[in-house]
Formats: C-alpha cells, sequence, structure tokens
C-alpha cells in the first residue's frame, strides 16, 4: 500500500501522453500543445519513473507505445474526461433553450460526439438536435437558417476569421500503385457524390465548359465510380479502378500519392461554423467548451 501511494498518475502528464497518440509522436504532440520537445519528454520521463515502466518504446522501427503505455492510455481517456467533466460541473451555468446542430458523418465517433455527450449531462434542459449530411449540404443549411451550428470541413482559403478551427489536413491525389496514368485521353476518376467539394473542385479546375470532366495540362478528368463514403473510394482505389482525391487519415499502404501530373490539391480544414444570426447562449457555452478542448489537447481527432 506505501508503495502505491507515493504512485502519483498527474493530469497534464496524461495529456501529453493522449497528445503524443493523437499526434502520432513527440515532436507533434509538443507543436500542437505549444511546449517545447524537452518539455514534453520530461513530463513522460517523470511519468514513467513514478510508475517504475516505460511508456513510450525508444526502439527504431518498434510501435509508439509499450504494452504499458498502451494499458494507461485507455485509462488515461477516462480519467481526462472525468477530470474535465468535475471542473466544467462546477464552473457550469444553467442553460436552456434547443440547439440545432450539422455534423458530417466522420465528425460523428470523434473527439466532438465526446465534447456533445458531456455537454449534453452538464446541461440536460438543453435540447440538442444533429443533423449529419456532407459539408456542402451543412453549408447550405446554415445560409438557410436551418443550423445554428455545423462542423464542416472545407478548404483552408474558405476559413473565415469566426470560424473556430478544429484540424487541418492535407488533400491527396491517389491510386493503385500499379494502374498507369494514361499521357493522353481520359483518366479514371474515382469520385463522391455530386454534394462532395473535393468533386466540385476536381471536375472544374481548368473545366473547358463541360460537365462530365476537367482538364489539366490536356489530361481529362472522367469519373468511372461515385460513392458517398470514404470507404467505397478506398476500395475503389486499391482495386486500381482509378485516381482519386483523399485527405490523409484515409491514406492506406497500398495507395500511391500522385505527385506529378495533376494539380496541388488545396488543404483542408475542419471548423466549427455558426449561423449569422443572434447570439443563443447554449451555442455560445458549447463553442467556448471546444475552444478549450482544442487549447488543452492542441486540436481535436477525427474519425480515420
Amino acid at each position: 500500500m506505501r508503495e502505491l501511494n507515493n504512485r502519483r498518475l498527474e493530469i497534464d502528464a496524461l495529456r501529453v501522453l493522449s497528445a503524443i497518440r493523437n499526434h502520432g509522436g513527440v515532436t507533434r504532440a509538443a507543436e500542437a500543445l505549444g511546449l517545447s520537445q524537452s518539455a514534453v519528454s520530461h513530463k513522460i520521463r517523470r511519468l514513467e519513473t513514478s510508475l517504475g515502466c516505460d511508456l513510450l518504446s525508444r526502439r527504431p522501427g518498434a510501435p509508439l507505445f509499450t504494452a504499458e503505455g498502451e494499458d494507461l492510455l485507455g485509462y488515461a481517456s477516462r480519467i481526462l474526461g472525468l477530470h474535465d467533466e468535475a471542473l466544467l460541473s462546477l464552473s457550469k451555468t444553467a442553460l436552456t433553450g434547443r440547439l440545432m446542430l450539422g455534423l458530417t458523418e466522420d465528425t460523428t465517433c470523434s473527439d466532438l460526439a465526446r465534447i456533445l455527450g458531456r455537454f449534453r449531462r452538464l446541461h440536460p434542459a438543453v435540447s440538442v438536435r444533429t443533423r449529419v449530411r456532407m459539408s456542402t449540404v451543412l453549408r447550405a443549411m446554415l445560409e438557410q437558417g436551418e443550423l445554428d451550428a455545423a462542423i464542416v470541413q472545407l478548404f483552408i482559403h474558405e476559413v473565415r476569421p469566426a470560424d473556430v478551427v478544429l484540424f487541418r489536413e492535407s488533400l491527396f491525389w491517389v491510386k493503385h500503385p500499379d494502374l498507369p496514368l494514361p499521357q493522353e485521353g481520359a483518366v479514371p476518376f474515382l469520385s463522391f457524390d455530386e454534394s462532395c467539394f473535393y468533386r466540385q473542385w476536381a471536375l472544374t479546375f481548368g473545366q473547358n465548359g463541360s460537365g462530365e470532366g476537367g482538364r489539366h495540362g490536356g489530361m481529362v478528368l472522367e469519373t468511372v465510380f461515385e460513392c458517398s463514403s470514404a470507404a467505397g473510394i478506398v476500395s475503389a482505389v486499391t482495386a486500381g479502378l482509378g485516381v482519386a482525391l483523399l485527405n490523409e487519415r484515409h491514406l492506406r499502404p497500398d495507395m500511391q500519392v500522385i505527385a506529378e501530373g495533376l494539380p496541388q490539391p488545396p488543404g483542408l480544414a475542419y471548423v466549427v461554423r455558426r449561423a449569422r444570426k443572434a447570439r443563443n447562449p447554449a451555442l455560445d457555452t458549447l463553442v467556448a467548451e471546444i475552444r478549450s478542448e482544442i487549447s488543452r489537447h492542441g486540436g481535436l481527432v477525427l474519425a480515420s
């Protein structure tokens, strides 16, 4: 019992450990948290000394976390969740009202789901209704006043000053390594449905007036496969059916990133965007909690 009493799980250290998992390494976690790499390493070393075991595997080619580190990460997620919820419960104000929120499919099982669940527990008098749609549909619903706020994906250059940026990532042209790109004629294009702004960008760059394809450097995109889900596009790419635009989280080892012959895609961002109307105290609180979460974790993690 004395040995157990001498061991501590510090909240800041657990938060750093989670950031390393979420951001894929010590360097990226330090950048996201606004700390030096040495400060992050020191917190982890001190936690390892307290627990008497290694949490990070420091051998080249080994997994990022040891078995003990993986075990602790599961507890860390629950501990941090309860810790943050307890602090919020002590400072919460009584809220009532109704919120209409929009989410994209890949944000429904991410950090945002955890934040929304906590918000509902802390503010049971607020009615929250959620609609899951593609980003372009949600943006239209915001403009029409059908939603109070939405989590949407857009190009970096479309981010507004009032948007809360949750996550940034890159967009890539990809194909199967064995699929040759034709020097002339049509390039088979694997597309999300017509509501996808990836598709809209791809088919309008250098477009010559045709609604069926876009032209760049003598190459024409011909849509040969259309699917509304990322899983479907990923399967089509790995089957060698054509080229596609996929974000970084959906890249797979058996895909080849196309570096030449097609235009460089713009960067992406996920943002919280509010409707342009009178302030809603419940929405103000929810957005403030999301901002606070980003500050603590250096960004939010979205589903891959």
